[in-house]
């Protein structure tokens, strides 16, 4: 069956129709990931847009469900130059195609994805439909595409009641931690092995409960401090400051999200009343935004946005480069910034855009990209290592 992309600015493809047969306008951004499309899919960050993988060829390795970032996907539709239908993976669960009737997602494969990719990149991101209606009417479709806005999507993606992840450990010097991950086991040994037990508690982040604002959180991030020993409680994003606090975590994490930050006023109040605390707080992506926007700080709309597992960021206090996994299309304006608030303290190697802030005389550091994904190497898991020794300097002070 043909399907057609019609954008904004009257640009058309023609294409091969894929996924459930259905028509959407959404907002039209482009991954450039050479693989992880179903963590793309999974990303609540996605949430009111269709996505276009600039890799050739997406659906080679099927669906695995065990590396989905959350439990359904959240894009509008998917674009592709071509979907495989023949996955080759013994841990496959099922093709793409099947993943995206099953959750009436349409597409379109066959088209131009460079074309289409660089029509963005120089004319900035779109909103566009996705139909199977060979009867279109551009006259008619355009003004609904200029009219088109994601709205206020976090109240969507969030979760509806707050929930407890925790890891059971053993920290005694009788034998390794019960069900470690590989950090915890070496960092155990470490402990052991320079006789220092407490470096074992600070390392692994025993007994530290952590409070994680859902804004659009991918799984992985409350795996990724489960995996180290906090206990995790995950709140919904309209659960109010003083009901964080009340509960006395140790930390704070705020989480990645979609739309505009500017859309979340509520949310932008409550965090404020958070930032005024002294809990150490962590945030990654729309929680940077948001911080930012609650310190009094600014965030604009960029040109077509960083969203792929290969983005370079740079660490200002250390020269590190990370190669960073990405998804947004708003960054944090720093012209303006006051440096008695917060100091610039990552930066995309590529357009010199902020990448996170470190907040002054505040246990409160901020990035815009996601340490929890492994885009190739583990680059950024140690910033969980850094907040989890900021808890425990906080606790023991």
């Amino acid at each position: 069956m043909k399907a057609f992309l019609i954008l904004e600015d009257g640009t058309l493809f023609e294409g091969i129709h894929i996924g459930a047969e259905k028509e959407i306008i959404s907002e039209i951004v482009f991954n450039t990931s050479m693989a992880g499309y179903l963590e793309v899919l999974t990303d609540p960050s996605y949430a009111g847009q269709a996505v276009c993988m600039t890799y050739p060829l997406i659906g080679n390795y099927g669906i695995c469900k065990d590396d989905m970032e959350s439990d359904r996907p959240w894009p509008d539709g998917l674009i592709v130059r071509e979907l495989s239908r023949i996955p080759s993976n013994f841990r496959c669960d099922m093709t793409i195609q099947q993943f995206l009737e099953k959750n009436g997602i349409p597409g379109i494969a066959g088209i131009d994805t460079r074309a289409l990719t660089r029509i963005l990149r120089e004319k900035g991101t779109m909103n566009g439909m996705i139909t199977t209606n060979e009867k279109y009417d551009l006259e008619e479709i355009l003004p609904k595409l200029k009219a088109y806005t994601t709205g206020k999507v976090v109240d969507i993606v969030t979760c509806r009641e707050k929930y407890t992840l925790s890891v059971a450990q053993d920290l005694s010097d009788n034998g390794p931690i019960s069900g470690s991950s590989q950090f915890r086991q070496e960092a155990y040994e470490r402990g052991i092995r320079e006789k220092k037990p407490s470096m074992v508690r600070e390392l692994t982040g025993s007994g530290l409960k952590v409070a994680l604002l859902d804004l659009g959180a991918k799984a992985n991030i409350a795996r990724s401090l489960a995996a180290r020993g906090c206990e995790v409680t995950v709140y919904p994003a309209f659960t109010t400051a003083k009901e964080i606090i009340d509960a006395k975590p140790d930390g704070i994490m705020l989480s990645n999200g979609p739309g505009d930050p500017k859309e979340c006023t509520e949310v932008i109040r409550q965090i404020r009343m958070l930032y005024d605390t002294d809990i150490p707080i962590f945030a990654i992506c729309l929680g940077h935004q948001l911080m930012a926007l609650a310190a009094g700080a600014d965030t604009y709309k960029m040109k077509y946005g960083h969203r792929g597992g290969n983005h370079p960021v740079k660490d200002l206090e250390t020269g590190r480069v990370y190669i960073s996994s990405q998804n947004h299309g708003y960054v944090v304006d720093t012209k303006n910034l006051d440096p008695k608030v917060a100091q610039p303290a990552f930066v995309n190697v590529n357009d010199g855009t902020n990448e996170g802030l470190s907040y002054t005389g505040r246990n409160i550091f901020t990035v815009q990209f996601h340490p929890e994904a492994c885009p190739g190497p583990q680059d950024c898991g140690d910033l969980f290592e850094r907040f989890i020794k900021m808890m425990w300097r906080k606790k023991n002070a």
